[in-house]
């Protein structure tokens, strides 16, 4: 057991490295190959730390890279979700934005431009953003910034991460167009609204569904739904299939999507013969538990 144990935690950290290391590359692409050319800005932190650098460099010549922005921005984010959230969370927002930072630096801007058309490269921008830090999210990490802000938010009201992310994000809508012209507020606007959309594509954890189940073994159903996901069950009691005339019980649950998998091949081991619906609920009421990150 103890082995087992040992090899599902290195398992763990090796996806949350490998997926640090998706969201550096796509943060970098995007900010490199899409946003800086186009004069379009990113959201969260990565934006604020686009809009300083910009202000700098126009103020008094001094060109202070993205990446070092970042870090020092996240600063105080670090330290709130080692407090709020955990340690191994903090630990890897730590890890996600250091090797951001680094690919900022290092992935430069290509010499020939894929387009120059300012809203190709806000659609594509959001897009390789939002994949990457979907991503990210989806294994258990922040990518820093407004995601932490966003995740205690949704623990407290259910609000998902791209609406968040668009209400903290309105003034680097009006930053962008006081720097570079209404067009490209427009575009910023664009890129914003594509990265919370992609973000919540990618990062189902926060997108609940209801599930009714029908089934002749509910005892069994609900030690192992409750067992393996940690899931509150109602049941109605009396139910009756209208083919067979056989008597069923009704379960009724509450899971995130990114568990929808997990509970077919947790029903389907101990009643092959139970039917389940789902459908997508947008907010739910009382308790819901949510596996730390």
């Amino acid at each position: 057991m103890e082995q087992l144990e040992q090899y599902f935690n290195h398992h763990q950290y090796s996806s949350r490295f490998g997926s640090a290391m998706v969201y550096a590359l796509a943060s970098a692409v995007a900010l490199n190959f899409f946003w800086t050319p186009g004069h379009i800005y990113s959201s969260g932190f990565t934006g604020l730390a686009q809009l300083l650098n910009t202000l700098i460099l126009r103020l008094i010549g001094v060109q202070v890279p993205v990446g070092i922005w970042l870090i020092l921005l996240n600063l105080p984010l670090f330290i709130l979700a080692y407090r709020k959230i955990g340690k191994r969370f903090a630990f890897f927002t730590g890890v996600a934005i250091l090797l951001a930072a680094m690919a900022m630096n290092w992935i430069k801007q290509p010499t020939h431009l894929w387009t120059d058309d300012p809203l190709a490269m806000a659609i594509f921008g959001g897009a390789v953003n939002g994949f990457g830090t979907g991503f990210a999210l989806r294994n258990g990490l922040s990518t820093g910034g407004l995601d932490i802000i966003g995740i205690l938010i949704r623990r407290k009201t259910g609000a998902k991460m791209g609406a968040v992310n668009l209400t903290f994000n309105f003034f680097i809508l009006v930053a962008s167009g006081i720097m570079f012209g209404i067009q490209y507020a427009l575009f910023t606007a664009i890129g914003l609204v594509v990265n919370a959309r992609v973000i919540d594509l990618v990062y189902t954890r926060q997108q609940k569904m209801q599930v009714m189940i029908v089934t002749e073994e509910p005892e069994k159903v609900i030690a192992e739904i409750q067992g393996g996901l940690r899931r509150g069950i109602t049941i109605v009691h009396h139910a009756e299939g209208g083919y067979n005339h056989h008597k069923k019980e009704i379960l009724f649950t509450v899971i995130s999507m990114y568990e929808q998998f997990e509970l077919h091949e947790a029903i389907y081991r101990v009643d092959p013969t139970a039917w389940a619906s789902l459908w997508r609920i947008d907010r739910i009421f009382g308790g819901f538990y949510e596996p730390k990150l």
